[in-house]
């Protein structure tokens, strides 16, 4: 069973509109709503594979009413924490060229009881979790050393940990010993402080990020797929990309994260994994997460004979 933790979940709402003209009424050619927020794509994905799977949110107000109701639509159990603040809504505007305009929301503030409720929460709901996976933004009332708090909790209890945290949340969680951490490219080139140009930058830069406690790093290099480094070596594979499309909002990443965790959270094998949802997340439309009948394992490519010269198309920066 994978267990998610996300702190700052979302209604994500979505409109299609023929154009996007400023300071003008727009009517809407079409409308969805989607459970929103990384943590809770990790939980869709792994349930869309038929993985149990529980999502520990904070909820609040009536869009975190229709957050569970439609996550339990989706075969994800959920656990509510009650706050006393409103669940973040999100829009998002799409064109009919593929472009994509999302507007996240700040989200509610958490209250200290509310916080140490979270925790608390996860400790009392692990029961058979194979994983943890604490994933996304922290609302306002959570400090960076919040999911370091998280990681000391689910180890303490017996799990192992994986953590998709942004900038000083993921520098504060090292120390704590997460199993693994996945990390843009960007987001490794913050936490060393410099440029990441080619594909040995990235790994050396996972090394470092290991030496402070991470155990593996799932590193996400865009179009050049996907880098591992863990007690396992390290591998680096690649798949098919999907047709150019905005990607603004995909759940690839946590799809990806969804992959590797489902299949082990380990070695080459769990990559594979990886690397199929995500390259099937990027074909889907919108939010969408894929099945295992969108899954195209054998055309990924995985090599521990890794070209470290290999000029990275998207730079990680600082």
């Amino acid at each position: 069973m994978i267990l998610t933790v996300t702190p700052n979940p979302s209604l994500d709402r979505t409109y299609e509109l023929p154009s996007l003209d400023r300071g003008r009424v727009l009517r809407a050619a079409g409308d969805r709503v989607d459970p929103g927020g990384k943590g809770v794509t990790v939980s869709r994905a792994a349930a869309a594979a038929g993985v149990p799977t529980t999502a520990v949110l904070p909820l609040g107000g009536a869009p975190g009413v229709l957050l569970a109701e439609l996550l339990g639509g989706q075969g994800v159990d959920v656990t509510a924490v009650s706050i006393t603040g409103q669940t973040r809504s999100n829009i998002s505007l799409a064109e009919p060229d593929g472009t994509l305009t999302k507007i996240n929301a700040a989200g509610p503030d958490l209250s200290p009881q509310e916080s140490a409720l979270l925790l608390d929460t996860v400790r009392t709901t692990r029961a058979d979790a194979s994983w943890i996976a604490g994933c996304g933004s922290l609302p306002g009332g959570l400090g960076p050393e919040w999911y370091a708090d998280l990681v000391a909790a689910g180890r303490a209890a017996g799990a192992r940990v994986a953590l998709d945290a942004p900038g000083p949340a993921l520098r504060a969680a090292l120390p704590a010993g997460p199993d693994v951490i996945k990390a843009s490219a960007s987001e490794l080139a913050a936490t060393v402080g410099r440029r990441l140009s080619t594909l040995g930058d990235a790994v050396k830069a996972a090394q470092e990020l290991r030496a402070l406690g991470a155990g593996a790093v799932l590193a996400c290099l865009g179009r050049d797929g996907l880098l591992l480094v863990g007690e396992q070596g390290t591998c680096h594979g690649t798949a098919p990309a999907a047709a150019a499309r905005n990607t603004v909002g995909s759940g690839s990443g946590s799809a990806a994260l969804a992959g590797f965790l489902i299949a082990g959270g380990d070695g080459p094998g769990a990559l594979c994994s990886a690397l199929a949802h995500g390259a099937a997340a990027d074909r889907l439309p919108g939010p969408a997460v894929p099945a295992p009948s969108d899954l195209r394992q054998a055309e990924v490519r995985i090599t521990r004979d890794l070209p470290l010269d290999l000029p990275l198309a998207e730079p990680g920066t600082p």
